[in-house]
C-alpha cells in the first residue's frame, strides 16, 4: 500500500466523488419537486466536474499520466477497466452537457428523460474514477508518469 498520495490526482478524484454526491443530491431535489434547488445543486455537481477535468487536463498535459504500476498478470484487465472508465466519463460527460442545456433552457421533456440515464451514467463514472485512483496511488505504487498513449497502452 502506498502511504503517501499525489497531490493533483487527490484534489480531482475528490471533486469527481463531489460531482457525484451533489448530482445524487439533485436527484433526490427533483423528486420532492424542489426545482430551484435542484438546479442550484446540478449547478455545483457541474462546477466540480468542470474543476476535475482541468486539474486532469493540466495534468495531462503539462506532467502525463501514470502508468498501472501493479502485477503484469493483472494490467491487461486494469487497461480494459480504465478504457471502460474513459468511455463511460466521455459518455457521461457529454450526457451532462446536454442535461444542462436542456434543462437550462427549460426543456423539461427532454430533461426529463435523459437526466436520470444521465446521472446513473456520472455515478457509474464516479466509481470506476475512484477504482482507478485506488488502483493507481493507493493499492499499487504507480508506475512512469509519462504521455498518455504510453501510460494507457503501455507504448
Amino acid at each position: 500500500m502506498n502511504t503517501t498520495l499525489p497531490l493533483l490526482p487527490t484534489i480531482s478524484t475528490t471533486f469527481i466523488v463531489l460531482s457525484a454526491i451533489f448530482v445524487a443530491i439533485g436527484w433526490y431535489l427533483i423528486k420532492i419537486k424542489k426545482i430551484d434547488l435542484h438546479m442550484k445543486v446540478m449547478t455545483w455537481a457541474a462546477i466540480f466536474a468542470v474543476l476535475f477535468f482541468i486539474i486532469y487536463a493540466s495534468r495531462t498535459i503539462f506532467i502525463g499520466n501514470t502508468a498501472f504500476g501493479g502485477p503484469e498478470h493483472i494490467k491487461i484487465y486494469y487497461t480494459l477497466f480504465l478504457i471502460f472508465h474513459i468511455s463511460l466519463a466521455t459518455i457521461g460527460a457529454v450526457l451532462g452537457i446536454i442535461s444542462l442545456i436542456t434543462g437550462y433552457k427549460k426543456n423539461y421533456e427532454k430533461h426529463r428523460k435523459i437526466g436520470p440515464f444521465t446521472s446513473v451514467v456520472w455515478f457509474f463514472t464516479g466509481i470506476t474514477g475512484v477504482a482507478v485512483y485506488l488502483l493507481l496511488y493507493v493499492i499499487y505504487h504507480g508506475g512512469e508518469t509519462t504521455s498518455v498513449i504510453k501510460a494507457i497502452l503501455g507504448f
